[in-house]
């Protein structure tokens, strides 16, 4: 199973053209609101800081994406650990390529990609950010305006890592 290390930096910046758009023209008003945000107290942020910062999480969430949206990555982790596996000998690697060889471009599609993606905002993302509303004592508003980001930005992200790696 070849893989493109590169697609990981196209998915990651994923996050930063969705949220251009989600927190700009879409839902930005809202969400200012929902935050306190003013057009004011938001000058004066290091965007270039935040973006390289930003850019480098959504790698790691790249990779995070990666063994939920390829499902022979699950293969691959079961079998790592056989002795011969990494010097690609023995009957695990052979199994493995013999697997791969069969089975490598099942539910390799950009859609299934991004349903494990929405999957991923849905039952991980969302809870997270609702139990944390909670104790920030935040609306129904904010977790939606930001789930609703998340599974938007991880369903391209799935779709791309799934279709491309």
């Amino acid at each position: 199973m070849e893989m493109n290390f590169y697609i990981f930096f196209v998915a990651a910046l994923v996050p930063m053209i969705v949220g251009f758009i989600w927190y700009g023209p879409l839902f930005g008003n809202a969400w200012m609101a929902q935050m306190r945000f003013t057009k004011e107290s938001l000058e004066g942020t290091n965007m270039v800081k935040t973006l390289i910062i930003c850019f480098v999480l959504s790698v790691l969430i790249a990779f995070a994406l990666m063994p939920m949206v390829i499902h022979q990555m699950g293969v691959y982790s079961t079998l790592a650990g056989d002795p011969g596996f990494n010097e690609q000998t023995g009957e695990a690697y052979s199994y493995f390529e013999n697997f791969v060889a069969t089975y490598s471009d099942r539910f390799r599609t950009f859609k299934h990609g991004a349903f494990h993606g929405v999957l991923f905002g849905l039952f991980l993302i969302m809870p997270i950010l609702g139990i944390q509303a909670m104790f920030e004592k935040k609306s129904f508003k904010y977790v939606a305006i930001n789930a609703g980001y998340w599974m938007v930005t991880l369903a391209i992200m799935g779709g791309i890592v799934c279709q491309w790696m």
